[in-house]
């Protein structure tokens, strides 16, 4: 029984302190600092908590009772002769009286009696942090680390305390001193370099890197790091060398190296992807389980270096069909290449304008057995794109309508559809088509609502006016003549619009699909001048934000005038704000710019 009353009495203690607690909080908050204080006194008291005690000494400065925080302090200091961290709160109170050479002799009195002790040094530290005197709390760290014989110890606090000082040189040495102490800090090092370090840092990590790796040539962790850092650098080339490095040293299965072909591939490096997917191959051979994968990405690099160089010729686009060849005749035609045969009905057709190679290879790839229902529904839409090139409607909308049955929630179905009411269009059909591009603008694939919202609106404004339907059936006969890659009969289409209607409202677009038109001839003048002429004579019109936005796309990667590029997409999300543009350009121009997005 007496323990039970013992229990529910100490029970009733703790309830009690707690709401006291909570009232004392309360009072602090509100700066009534004369109750908190005796609350938090009489707290002290009965439990001898530190942040009571920190909270009562922080009252009775609020109050400007110094006397009061000197001789609380002081009766504390000698109660405990050995708990440094009140020579900091001493000082503190100094300070607040202005007393600075006193309360300086108090800081260095308290590192001078640092004991052989790792917990104590890192509570007068953390002590000297909570008042944000970085330099004390360097300093005391670093006499930590000679008392105790080791510059591991503290390597990564002082290296926080260098970060947040804004010591970037030192904060990266004292990680390196960590990181070499415990190696797995790695990915946490790595998140905090990647948060902290502007691109000059990132030359002053290299450099500390090359030089410790001089001292320990085998530290995988910082080949690890300085193969990040490469990549942080956009320069894969010298990445893939240490990549190589490690995969060799370790013995592994070449997964680290296909892992960062990929990253390169991604960042449009095709030549250090493809060189990265072809170490695997070479190097781990037909019986590695990543042989197939890195054979596939590395010619589907090839594909993409060749195709978004925009100055090819059709011998490379020959070699790079016979590529496509060569790696079917190794590994066959089936489901598990069938992504492989679509890229190459893809190449044939729409580059090397071999539709009837285009439709064969596709006409068999959506019959393999087993063949993934995306990866076939995909490949009925290209063919269905081929038929219509090669003008036969019929059938390009019946693959377009089974695609669309098939997948009729799904993003594929409304890919299909969008065609389909594509189709529409060109047939001089706008009101079906119409409705259908209606239906479509709710669609959870922007690009296709964005597609749909645009030919909605464009068969809208012209469709209204009087002759215009005669005029917009020209029109979007000349934009399946440009689909067809029938350049010429679509350019004279578009002439005959000019001749028969000057003046009309479709001015702007005849410019737009010109410049399509010289897009595709990769007559880039030709394109510019036509953008030009729509921001020059239709800039309220709808083409406008397009033009421009085309028009910057045309001086960044082709034309190599980034800072044109960058002045064209500051006026789209300045001028045009309300453009689907509008978001994808500010990130372009602080891309150009120099920001770092995340």
């Amino acid at each position: 029984m007496r323990v039970l009353i013992l229990i529910l009495g100490l029970f009733l203690a703790a309830a009690v302190q707690a709401q006291e607690a909570k009232l004392a909080q309360q009072y602090y908050q509100n700066g009534e600092f004369e109750k908190a204080g005796s609350l938090y006194q009489k707290l002290y008291d009965e439990s001898k908590n530190d942040f009571y005690f920190n909270r009562y000494v922080e009252c009775l400065l609020s109050l400007e009772s110094f006397e009061e925080a000197e001789k609380v302090v002081k009766k504390e200091m000698k109660r405990l002769p050995n708990e440094l961290s009140l020579f900091v709160t001493y000082g503190n109170i100094l300070e607040r009286q202005y007393k600075d050479q006193e309360a300086e002799e108090t800081y260095h009195e308290a590192i001078k009696k640092l004991p052989s002790d790792q917990f104590s040094i890192v509570k007068l530290a953390n002590a000297f942090s909570g008042q944000a005197k970085y330099d004390l709390a360097i300093e005391t760290y670093e006499k930590g680390s000679k008392i105790l014989n080791s510059r591991e110890m503290f390597a990564y606090n002082l290296a926080t305390l260098y970060q947040q000082k804004g010591d970037n040189p030192k904060m990266i040495e004292y990680y390196l001193v960590s990181l070499e102490e415990n190696p797995a800090r790695l990915p946490s090092i790595q998140a905090i370099f990647q948060r902290g370090l502007l691109d000059q840092d990132f030359a002053e990590l290299q450099s500390q890197l090359y030089a410790r790796l001089q001292e320990r040539p085998d530290a995988v962790e910082l080949i690890e790091l300085l193969t990040w850092v490469f990549v942080q650098k956009k320069d894969y080339k010298s990445a893939l060398r240490q990549a190589r490095a490690l995969d060799k040293r370790q013995n592994e299965n070449g997964i680290r190296i296909l892992n960062l072909a990929e990253i390169a591939a991604n960042d449009k490096d095709y030549d250090a992807a493809i060189e990265a997917y072809n170490y695997v191959v070479n190097e781990k051979g037909p019986t590695s389980t990543f042989y197939i994968e890195a054979k596939r990405q590395a010619l589907r690099c090839a594909r993409n270096k060749l195709t978004a160089g925009f100055n090819y010729t059709q011998e490379e686009l020959r070699t790079l069909e016979n590529q496509y060849e060569t790696f079917l005749n190794e590994f066959g035609r089936n489901r598990s290449t069938a992504a492989i045969v679509m890229e190459l009905a893809d190449l044939e057709g729409f580059y090397l304008n071999d539709l009837d190679k285009a439709i064969a290879n596709l006409d068999e790839m959506i019959k393999y057995p087993g063949i993934n229902p995306n990866l076939q529904g995909e490949g009925k839409i290209k063919l269905g794109d081929f038929y219509l090139m090669q003008g036969e409607v019929w059938e390009a909308t019946l693959l377009y309508s089974q695609v669309d049955k098939a997948f009729a929630d799904d993003l594929l179905g409304h890919e299909a559809r969008y065609r389909n009411a594509k189709l529409s269009y060109y047939n001089g059909d706008f009101q079906w088509a119409q409705s259908q591009f209606d239906v479509l603008k709710a669609s959870t694939s922007k690009l296709i609502a964005n597609d749909a919202l645009d030919l909605s609106v464009f068969i809208m404004d012209n469709l209204g006016l009087d002759t215009s339907a005669t005029a917009l059936n020209i029109y979007s006969q000349a934009d399946l003549l440009v689909f067809q890659n029938k350049f010429e009969e679509a350019f004279a289409k578009l002439d005959s619009i000019a001749a028969a209607f000057p003046e009309h409202s479709l001015e702007d677009d005849v410019y737009y699909l010109k410049a399509k038109i010289f897009q595709k001839k990769r007559d880039y003048t030709g394109a510019m001048e036509m953008y030009n002429l729509i921001i020059e004579k239709s800039p309220e019109k709808i083409r406008a934000d397009n033009a421009l936005f085309e028009l910057a796309e045309l001086y960044e990667p082709r034309l190599g005038d980034p800072e044109k590029a960058k002045s064209l997409y500051e006026k789209i999300f300045l001028d045009y704000s309300n453009s689907t543009f509008a978001v994808e350009a500010r990130k372009r121009f602080r891309l150009l710019r120099g920001d770092k997005i995340q």
